[in-house]
């Protein structure tokens, strides 16, 4: 297992809707072991292919490291409740920021674990809300998306000065 690269804000890859994955087998199970690794490093609490450059359909998510990791191939939403949530949300790719994201409170997922089973899964909480900023991540949509002009442009300054005091 490897620790890879994270790609960083504002590189293209991160708004760029990510393939599905067919071949179910050692190539996946490496890859998701890897971006286990990777997401540890960061440190982060979930992480998908698309941040290290693979855009494929793969979330990796470990919220309590006294529980196991949890894989998500090819990840969907199928149902969110019209409840919402708000919670602070960030990024591995853009670290030191972070700002409050409304989400649905409640979600059904349907995805294929590392074997290819498909399996379908209910969740409340940090639990839904990482699986929705993770597939909005598959889908092309990076967390700042969510956000209103205004405080997308100061976020992103901030993260900018961020950037330039580490040089």
């Amino acid at each position: 297992m490897t620790v890879r690269p994270i790609l960083k804000f504002p590189h293209p890859a991160l708004r760029s809707p990510a393939e599905p994955l067919t071949e179910f087998g050692d190539d996946l199970r490496l890859l998701a072991h890897d971006l286990l690794e990777t997401m540890r490093a960061a440190p982060g609490i979930g992480i998908t292919a698309a941040h290290i450059g693979v855009l494929k359909r793969l979330v990796v998510l470990e919220l309590d490291p006294t529980n196991e990791a949890r894989f998500y191939v090819n990840p969907e939403i199928k149902w969110s409740s019209s409840e919402t949530i708000r919670h602070e949300e960030g990024s591995v790719s853009m670290p030191g920021v972070s700002d409050e994201i409304e989400r649905a409170a409640s979600v059904r997922v349907g995805y294929r674990d590392l074997s290819g089973v498909p399996q379908t899964e209910e969740a409340t909480g940090l639990l839904s809300i990482c699986l929705q900023h993770e597939i909005d991540q598959l889908n092309g949509i990076f967390w700042i998306d969510r956000l209103s002009k205004l405080k997308r442009d100061r976020l992103i300054k901030r993260y900018e000065k961020l950037q330039r005091s580490q040089r």
